[in-house]
Parts: structure tokens; C-alpha cells; sequence
């Protein structure tokens, strides 16, 4: 079983990245998947997570408003939108999978990817 994050890059403030998630080995489309974020000399924190259908999200409240988090279970495949980046998005960021509830805690996840890493400059 593989999760393999891209989209990471550098961006000036107030620009936008996509990350996507693509799994493989086995399907997740019964399970939450999220992403959290781990910065220099940080714990990794919650950024988003969606239920199995993708009718239910959550957000860490500082990226509200500004990310999205989407999926295609067709393609076995997860989003994040990221728009009005600032410099403490600054991160790398990763996709985890295999949540049998909707949940911010990192325990809950099965598979975790390699990560993305995501530079916002001032």
C-alpha cells in the first residue's frame, strides 16, 4: 500500500497550490482521509479531513476559509486546495488514509505518505 503526495512547491503569499494524495495497493473509499502538516523543530498538526463519501470535512482552524479538502474515489485520490497561502503554511505536508471515523488525530490513520514539501515566501 502506497500513498504518494505531489503538488508541493514554493509560492510567493497569497498564491494557491494543489496538493493531491494518490493511493494504491488498495482502495480507501470506505475510510476518512486527511492532511496534516509537520514545519522545522514542530509536531505534526491537523490541516483537513473528509469522510469516505465526501460529504463531511473538517478544518483546522487556521487554514478555514482559505483550504479545501476534496476527493475522487474513482481514482483513489485526494485533494488539498491551498489558496491565500502565507508563510506559516510554510511545511511539509502529508496525506494519511485509512480513518474508519472522521477524525484530527494522527493515531486514527493507517497509511501515511511520504510527504510534500510547501514553501511560502513574504
Amino acid at each position: 500500500v502506497q500513498l504518494q503526495a505531489s503538488g508541493g512547491g514554493l509560492v510567493q503569499a497569497g498564491g494557491s497550490l494543489r496538493l493531491s494524495c494518490a493511493a494504491s495497493g488498495r482502495t480507501f473509499s470506505n475510510y476518512a482521509m486527511g492532511w496534516f502538516r509537520q514545519a522545522p523543530g514542530k509536531e505534526r498538526d491537523f490541516v483537513a479531513a473528509i469522510s469516505w463519501s465526501g460529504g463531511s470535512t473538517h478544518y483546522a482552524d487556521s487554514v478555514k476559509g482559505r483550504f479545501t479538502i476534496s476527493r475522487d474515489n474513482a481514482k483513489n485520490t485526494a485533494y488539498l486546495q491551498m489558496n491565500s497561502l502565507k508563510p506559516e503554511d510554510t511545511a511539509v505536508y502529508y496525506c494519511a488514509a485509512d480513518a474508519v471515523i472522521l477524525t484530527a488525530t494522527p493515531a486514527g490513520y493507517n497509511y501515511w505518505g511520504q510527504g510534500t514539501q510547501v514553501t511560502v515566501s513574504s
